[in-house]
């Protein structure tokens, strides 16, 4: 399988601010055009996986409403 950058060379990836400051373990994601990027941010080079707008503002939503835990 062969890697490909989506999220192009200006993407501004930001940690949760969830993370509480541990170093090992955390998750950033970054807006781009067609959607949002995720990543570990301990292994950014390692892969990322998107998600398009629409989807990501559905998974949001269910974060915020209670509905995932």
């Amino acid at each position: 399988m062969t890697r490909t950058s989506i999220e192009g060379p200006d993407a501004a990836w930001f940690k949760s601010s969830y993370s509480g400051g541990n170093e090992t373990e955390c998750v950033e994601t970054a807006f781009v055009d067609s959607g949002t990027s995720v990543r570990d941010s301990t292994r950014p080079h390692e892969g990322l996986l998107h998600v398009r707008s629409a989807a990501w503002t559905v998974f949001v939503d269910s974060l915020g409403g209670g509905q995932l835990s």
